[in-house]
């Protein structure tokens, strides 16, 4: 395995933690304002408090690594869905602000305007994610240097829409897990009964997602041809859903926990997989797209890199359990409680 290969899974597991991490707090904030008690809206916050912004470590050391390992890449989706990455931006800062402001005052209509703040953009950010993922595996044109060579309205065709939607589908999904499992009493029955609507959803999304990748984007599905693994993966994945109501009927929220983990995981491995060697795929001329090789930097820069990565890495995923081991158990709220 070259460094080109390893870097480009290295790349791949940070976004895979980013997406696990955060997306359950973009799932409890998209499920936010279907609370209608002000304690459980508080108790949402909380649950998600203690960790959110320690997650979002996770999509800037990702960003870090794609900028220093492939920075061809870095610069040609950055520097093509500009607008998008800026409407994402304003989206986690909103977010980020209405969770600190939101108990500040205790006025009726300021609480449920940070609400409103704090719920679109939990929605907004993995739906602009997925649009942009969406694009990525569609394919976009380049030029022959590498550079988008299109608008912003192409970005919003029905096909990375519906990923958008996915996305959000996924998160609502992993994000109500997450709650019951921090929850307790009338609120966690009340979450409890929006988890299998959250799956259903989700796998109805994945489902029309998946013909649509089949029908309309040619290289995924030469891709799969060739590749037996894939079905593996999908079956896999789809088990691993299955049981998740299972687990929350027997009281094992954790277990649960586990599996909506792993599906995320798989399904962010079976993206990597389809992908592979291409890092952005050019449509509709192939040669113009972007690969773990092409677009990476030079073979010392990565053998560096991968030294800092190596000893910068435990770091992180240390900081990450010590943060989840302290804050662990069922939310209670306190005077100090968002």
């Amino acid at each position: 395995m070259d460094l080109n290969i390893i870097w480009f899974i290295l790349v791949g597991v940070l976004f895979t933690g980013y997406a696990i991490l955060d997306g359950f707090d973009f799932g409890v904030g998209a499920l936010h304002l279907f609370h209608k008690k002000d304690e459980h809206r508080r108790i949402s916050l909380n649950a998600i408090g203690p960790v959110w912004d320690g997650n979002e470590v996770w999509l800037v050391t990702g960003g870090g690594a794609l900028f220093a390992a492939f920075p061809r890449v870095y610069a040609s989706v950055f520097s093509g869905f500009y607008l998008a990455f800026i409407l994402l931006l304003f989206s986690l800062i909103f977010r980020a602000i209405a969770i600190d402001f939101r108990s500040k005052m205790p006025m009726k209509w300021w609480r449920n305007l940070w609400d409103i703040c704090f719920s679109v953009g939990s929605i907004l950010s993995p739906f602009l994610i997925g649009v942009a993922m969406g694009n990525i595996v569609r394919g976009i044109p380049l030029d022959e240097t590498g550079n988008y060579a299109g608008g912003l309205l192409p970005l919003l065709n029905p096909y990375a829409i519906l990923l958008g939607i996915t996305a959000v589908a996924l998160f609502m999904m992993h994000g109500a897990i997450y709650l019951h499992m921090k929850t307790e009493g009338e609120m966690q029955q009340n979450v409890r009964r929006w988890i299998t609507p959250c799956i259903i959803f989700f796998a109805v999304c994945y489902l029309v997602f998946t013909v649509a990748t089949l029908t309309y984007v040619p290289h995924v599905k030469e891709s799969l041809q060739g590749h037996p693994i894939f079905l593996v993966l999908v079956a896999l994945t789809t088990l691993v859903i299955a049981n998740i109501p299972r687990e929350i009927s027997k009281g094992r929220d954790g277990r649960a926990f586990i599996c909506s983990v792993l599906s995320m995981a798989l399904l962010m491995t079976l993206f990597a997989l389809e992908m592979f060697p291409y890092m952005v795929y050019s449509s509709p001329d192939i040669k113009n797209s972007l690969d773990a090789y092409n677009a990476a930097s030079s073979q010392k820069t990565l053998k560096i890199m991968l030294t800092i990565a190596l000893i910068g890495m435990p770091l992180v995923i240390a900081y990450t359990v010590s943060i989840y081991w302290i804050f662990r158990g069922k939310v209670k709220l306190e005077s100090t409680s968002y």
